[in-house]
């Protein structure tokens, strides 16, 4: 089913009449899963909504195949590249505490080398790691003798041509640069990173159920590869914690979105402000890649991707996420009070793509400008 003929039912949807809390969200939230759940064909999928105080979660399909269990809110996944706004915002609280500033190099902090490469006498700073402008490279290197994302292995790719352009010039889509970042806020704090995120984030906005810990038990989304088979995330490894490998439930997705939503609410509002600031701009900027798989990139807030108004669309702020088969989204206009998350387990490039367009367009409909 073409995206047009989705975006007809959301309209359909939105003529409802509405009765009590928000049924009308709880009718656009569970057509839209419906819908994309059968357009995707995938095994499971989870969606929720957020809209002033109230909030929605459904689940389609299976958390795994042949279970039978539909995904609901307490369904473990992991989310990947979200965990890259997470980062965003520890460096957002230490900023707000003073302990570094957004423009500080971020070399001294990262005690497992020398320091961070520089290009044409320019330092890499926090603002940079945290906006893909660092000029580092999307992927480590693989380094003979040493395992990847070992210390050896940074070291070995943090040389001084590590850089593809001078820091804060460009903006290139950069893992490598996110999990360097976690690895200087760690060091600036003088604490180890995990502790440091659930001290000055996951306590912050009452995520209970995130964390870096392979999730245990039954109510887990299993990730499909492309050819239908199970993929193994494995345990965490270290030295990736700033890009990837954190776990969470649409439960706490809905306080997440709640918590960046609240625009003036305490604690953490100097931090929320920074987080969604636009640090750099697209415009003329150069080189620009890796950035609009989700939507049209127009500036960078702290690891989230900020859409401006267009059309009937408002500003959206937005991340994805996608690895061992499981695709997520989450988008949020913050000016309107709507949000959204979704994730599917299939490993399929088309579907996460269009699940972002999907889920842009939901914004688009129940925040018109």
């Amino acid at each position: 089913m073409q995206l047009r003929v989705l975006t007809a039912f959301l309209i359909w949807g939105l003529a409802t009449p509405t009765l009590a809390d928000d049924p009308l969200l709880e009718e656009t939230t569970e057509f839209t899963g419906q819908i994309f759940s059968l357009m995707t064909e995938a095994p499971g999928l989870v969606i929720a909504t957020v809209r002033d105080d109230e909030s929605f979660v459904a689940g389609f399909g299976e958390i795994e195949k042949g279970s039978g269990r539909e995904p609901d809110g307490e369904t473990q996944l992991g989310i990947a590249s979200i965990t890259k706004t997470f980062t965003g915002l520890t460096l957002a609280q230490l900023v707000a505490e003073g302990t570094v500033a957004l423009t500080e190099p971020a070399g001294p902090y990262v005690e497992l080398s020398d320091g961070l490469p520089e290009h044409d006498g320019r330092a890499i700073r926090f603002v940079d790691l945290a906006t893909h402008a660092s000029g580092l490279s999307r992927e480590l290197e693989p380094v003979e003798g040493a395992e990847k994302y070992s210390d050896a292995s940074l070291v070995e790719n943090l040389t001084d041509d590590a850089l593809l352009f001078a820091p804060g010039t460009g903006i290139l889509y950069s893992n490598v640069g996110f999990d360097v970042l976690a690895l200087a806020l760690s060091g600036a704090a003088d604490t180890p990173y995990q502790s440091l995120l659930q001290d000055k984030v996951l306590d912050l906005v009452g995520l209970e159920n995130t964390s870096y810990d392979r999730p245990q038990g039954e109510n887990l989304m299993v990730g499909y590869d492309w050819n239908g088979n199970v993929m193994d995330p494995g345990d965490p490894i270290p030295n990736r914690y700033g890009a990837s490998q954190l776990y969470t439930n649409a439960n706490d997705m809905v306080q997440y979105l709640k918590w960046n939503l609240d625009r003036f609410g305490a604690p953490g509002t100097e931090a929320r402000a920074l987080s969604h600031a636009a640090h750099i701009f697209r415009d003329g900027i150069e080189p620009v890649y890796g950035m609009d798989e989700s939507g049209h990139m127009n500036a960078m807030g702290l690891g989230w991707v900020i859409m401006m108004p267009e059309g009937d669309r408002p500003l959206i702020i937005q991340k994805a996420g996608g690895t061992n088969g499981v695709f997520s989204y989450i988008a949020f206009a913050p000016t309107r009070g709507v949000g959204i998350f979704i994730a599917i387990n299939q490993f399929d490039f088309a579907a996460g793509m269009e699940m972002a367009t999907v889920a842009n367009e939901f914004l688009a409909a129940l925040a018109p400008r």
